[in-house]
C-alpha cells in the first residue's frame, strides 16, 4: 500500500481531469424557438452542438411533436428575456450537462450585454479596453541587498502539505509504537526481551524503527509524486512550459508606456498556473526538505516517546484514552496555528507557537517555505532538542516499570511516582 496508494490517490485526481477533457463527444441538435428575435445565428456552434432556429415560436407545437423530431432539445426564449433572467427554458427528453447549459446562457448573457450596450450607446470595444486585470507581485528583500520573488500561494501549498504530513505522521506513526508497546506487553513477549536488552534500548529502537518506516514511506511517495508529475503532467497541461515562458513577458509593461489601451485577453486559469510553475524556480527546496526532515524526527521522538510511556502503562487499548487527551490537544492546536500562519505567516501567534516544542515540528514547517530568520530556526530547534531529550528522559523511566506492570489501573499520580523512582 506505501506504493499502490499514492498511486490511487493520484488517479483519483488525473482521471476525473483527463474525462472532463475528453467531454461529450455525441453530436447534438438544439431547435431554439425564439420569441424575442435577439438571439437568430447568435449562439455559436461547437464541434458537437447545432443549432437549428425555428420558423416560429410556438413551443407548444414543438413539444409535441419533439419524439418524432430530429432534436435533442427545444430551446425556448421569451420575449420578456431582457427583463426576466429565467425566461429561457430547454425542453428535453434527457437530463442535458453543465457543459451544454453554461454554453447556452454565456451566449444569451453576451448578446444581452452587447444589446445594453448599444441602448445606452457605449461601444463594445472601449468597455473592453477599459477592463484591468492587476497581479500584485511580491518580491523580498534580504538583508545582503539581494531580491527574491514569493509565489504566496506555492509557497502556502508547500507549507501547509508539509506541515500536514508531519501532523499525520506524528499521529499514526506514535499511535502504532503505542500499540506495539501494547501488543508485546499483552502477550508477554517483553519479559523475554528485557533479559537481552534494556527497556530504554527496547522503547527508543522501536521507535526508531517506526521513525525509519515512516521515513521510507516518505520516500518511496516523494519519488512516485516526481514520477507521475514527469510522466501525468505534460499530459493533463502541455502547454505549461510554454506558458511560463511568457509568464515575465505578461508581467511587465513596456518600458516608457505609462498605460496600455488594452492588456492581452488570456486565459486567466493557464495564467495562474504558468505563474505557479514558474516561481518554483524561486523556492529553496533544499532547505524545506532538510527543515522538513529535522522537524519530522525532532517531533516524532519527542510523541513518539509519550505513546510508548503511554503503552507501557496500560494493559489494554481501550484504558490509553485517559492519556491520550493531553497528548493529541497540542496536535490538534498545531494543526489550527498551521492553517494562520500560512495566511500570516510573520504575526505572533505563529512565531510563538513555532517555537514552543510541543507545536513547533507543525506550524515552524509552515513557516519555512515563507522564509523564517535563522536565529528563531535555531531557537525551535534547540528547544526541541532540549525538550526531546528530557521526554525521553520522563519517558524512559516510565517505560521501564510500566513494561512489567500488569492488572492495576495505572493513573497519573501513579506515573509520577514512577518518575521520582531512583535507579
Amino acid at each position: 500500500m506505501s506504493i499502490v496508494g499514492p498511486i490511487l490517490f493520484a488517479a483519483m485526481m488525473i482521471v476525473p481531469a483527463m474525462m472532463t477533457q475528453m467531454g461529450d463527444t455525441e453530436e447534438k441538435i438544439i431547435a431554439v424557438a425564439d420569441s424575442s428575435h435577439l438571439f437568430i445565428n447568435a449562439i455559436p456552434e461547437t464541434e458537437y452542438l447545432r443549432f437549428v432556429y425555428l420558423p416560429d415560436a410556438d413551443i407548444n407545437k414543438y413539444k409535441d411533436d419533439f419524439y418524432d423530431s430530429p432534436y435533442y432539445a427545444v430551446l425556448f426564449i421569451s420575449h420578456v428575456i431582457v427583463g426576466s433572467p429565467n425566461a429561457a427554458i430547454l425542453y428535453s427528453d434527457k437530463s442535458p450537462g453543465l457543459g451544454v447549459q453554461m454554453h447556452i446562457s454565456n451566449a444569451i448573457e453576451k448578446k444581452l450585454e452587447r444589446e445594453k450596450l448599444k441602448a445606452y450607446s457605449i461601444d463594445e470595444h472601449v468597455l473592453n479596453a477599459i477592463k484591468t486585470d492587476i497581479t500584485i507581485r511580491s518580491v523580498k528583500l534580504s538583508k545582503d541587498g539581494g531580491e527574491a520573488e514569493v509565489n504566496f500561494t506555492l509557497r502556502a501549498i508547500v507549507g501547509y502539505l508539509s506541515g500536514f504530513l508531519i501532523y499525520f505522521t506524528i499521529f499514526f506513526a506514535g499511535a502504532q509504537v503505542m500499540r506495539g508497546v501494547i501488543e508485546e506487553k499483552t502477550n508477554r513477549i517483553v519479559e523475554i526481551i528485557i533479559s537481552s536488552v534494556k527497556p530504554f534500548q527496547l522503547m527508543m529502537g522501536k521507535i526508531i524503527g517506526v521513525g525509519l518506516v515512516s521515513l521510507t514511506q516518505f520516500a518511496i511517495w516523494g519519488a512516485l509524486t516526481v514520477a507521475l508529475y514527469s510522466f501525468v503532467g505534460p499530459m493533463l497541461m502541455p502547454d505549461v512550459a510554454e506558458m511560463s515562458n511568457q509568464v515575465e513577458a505578461q508581467s511587465f509593461i513596456e518600458a516608457g508606456s505609462t498605460l496600455q489601451v488594452q492588456q492581452p485577453i488570456s486565459d486567466e486559469v493557464n495564467s495562474e498556473i504558468a505563474k505557479l510553475f514558474a516561481s518554483m524556480s524561486n523556492v529553496n527546496f533544499a532547505v524545506i526538505i532538510l527543515s522538513f526532515l529535522f522537524f519530522f524526527f525532532g517531533g516524532y521522538f519527542l510523541y513518539g516517546a509519550l505513546f510508548a510511556a503511554i503503552g507501557s502503562a496500560v494493559d489494554a487499548e481501550t484504558d490509553t484514552q485517559q492519556f491520550m487527551l493531553p497528548v493529541t490537544i497540542p496536535l490538534i492546536l498545531a494543526m489550527f496555528v498551521m492553517i494562520h500562519a500560512v495566511q500570516n505567516p510573520e504575526s505572533q501567534m505563529a512565531v510563538w507557537f513555532s517555537i514552543i516544542p510541543l507545536t513547533s515540528p507543525i506550524v515552524m514547517m509552515a513557516r519555512i517555505p515563507f522564509g523564517v530568520p535563522w536565529e528563531q530556526v535555531f531557537l525551535s530547534a534547540s528547544v526541541l532538542i532540549a525538550t526531546f531529550i528530557l521526554f525521553t528522559w520522563l519517558a524512559g523511566k516510565v517505560y521501564r516499570t510500566g513494561i512489567l506492570m500488569y492488572g492495576k489501573k495505572t493513573s497519573w499520580k501513579e506515573m509520577w511516582k514512577w518518575i521520582r523512582y531512583k535507579n
